[in-house]
C-alpha cells in the first residue's frame, strides 16, 4: 500500500497509509491529513488513490503546492516524490510497480479525475438505478393499473482500442476495457479516456499543452467525445482511436 511520510526539516512526524480513495490535506481539523500551520490553506490539496496509483491536485491554495521543487496544480505521483507544503514535507512511497502499457514514449496509468473521485461506487450506482415500483396501484375507481413497463436496456458500449501511429512504439495496441484509462507522461502531459454508456470521451488532466484530437486542440478540462478513427496527439505521440467489430 502506498503511503505518505510527513516530515518537518529532518524530523519524521508520522507515516500515513493511503487507504482511502480520496484524502484531503489542509489546516482545518476535518481534513484526512491535518497540518496546523498558517502557511497551509484550510483545504490545501487532495490525493486520489486508485489501485496502485495516486494523483495529487492543489485545491486553489493560497501559497501553492510544490512537488520536487516545482509548483503543480495536478500531478501523477511517483515513488519518491516529495510534496512541499510550507516548511512541511510529505514523501510519497509506493514500492509496487505502477502500470505501464508500453515502454519509452507511451505510458498507461489508472487514475480518476478529481471531480469523479468525490463519488463512491455505491453513490454512482444509486444514481443510476433509482427507485423502482413493484405491484399494482388501485386508483379511486378500483381498477388495477399495472406498473409501468421497464425501460429498454441501453445498448452495450462497443469495444474500442487505441493504436500508436508514431514514435518508437508504432503498432502497439491498447484495448480500452476499463472505465478510465489514463494516457501520457506524468509531469509532461496526461489525459484520461472514459468509457461511458454514451461512448468514449477524452479529458485533459495534466500539462500546459492540451491534447489534439483529429487536428483540433482541446480548450478546456471537459470531456470531448471520440469518434471512430480519431487521431489523438498526446505527449509527442500520435495514436488512433478506433472501434472494434
Amino acid at each position: 500500500m502506498a503511503k505518505l511520510i510527513l516530515c518537518m526539516e529532518s524530523l519524521v512526524l508520522k507515516e500515513i497509509p493511503l487507504n482511502k480513495e480520496r484524502m484531503t490535506i489542509g489546516r482545518k481539523p476535518h481534513n484526512d491529513i491535518q497540518i496546523d500551520n498558517l502557511a497551509i490553506s484550510g483545504e490545501h490539496a487532495v490525493v486520489v488513490t486508485i489501485l496502485n496509483d495516486s494523483f495529487l491536485e492543489d485545491l486553489h491554495s493560497t501559497n501553492g503546492t510544490f512537488i520536487n521543487g516545482h509548483a503543480v496544480e495536478k500531478h501523477f505521483l511517483q515513488n519518491g516524490d516529495v510534496i512541499e507544503l510550507g516548511k512541511y514535507r510529505l514523501k510519497y512511497v509506493n514500492e509496487v510497480p505502477q502500470q505501464q502499457a508500453a515502454p519509452a514514449d507511451f505510458e498507461k496509468t489508472m487514475v480518476l479525475r478529481p471531480d469523479m473521485a468525490r463519488q463512491t461506487a455505491s453513490q454512482i450506482e444509486n444514481k443510476v438505478m433509482g427507485d423502482t415500483q413493484v405491484g399494482l396501484k388501485l386508483p379511486p375507481g378500483g381498477a388495477a393499473v399495472p406498473p409501468p413497463a421497464p425501460a429498454a436496456q441501453a445498448p452495450a458500449v462497443p469495444r474500442a482500442a487505441i493504436q500508436i501511429v508514431s514514435g518508437a512504439n508504432v503498432g502497439k495496441e491498447l484495448e480500452l476495457t476499463k472505465t478510465l484509462t489514463t494516457l501520457g507522461k506524468p509531469g509532461v502531459q496526461v489525459a484520461v479516456i472514459a468509457r461511458r454508456p454514451q461512448g468514449y470521451f477524452i479529458t485533459h488532466v495534466e500539462g500546459a499543452n492540451f491534447p489534439i484530437v483529429s487536428g483540433v486542440t482541446l480548450t478546456a478540462n471537459k470531456p470531448h467525445p471520440l469518434k471512430d478513427h480519431d487521431i489523438i496527439e498526446l505527449a509527442g505521440v500520435k495514436m488512433e482511436f478506433f472501434l472494434k467489430a
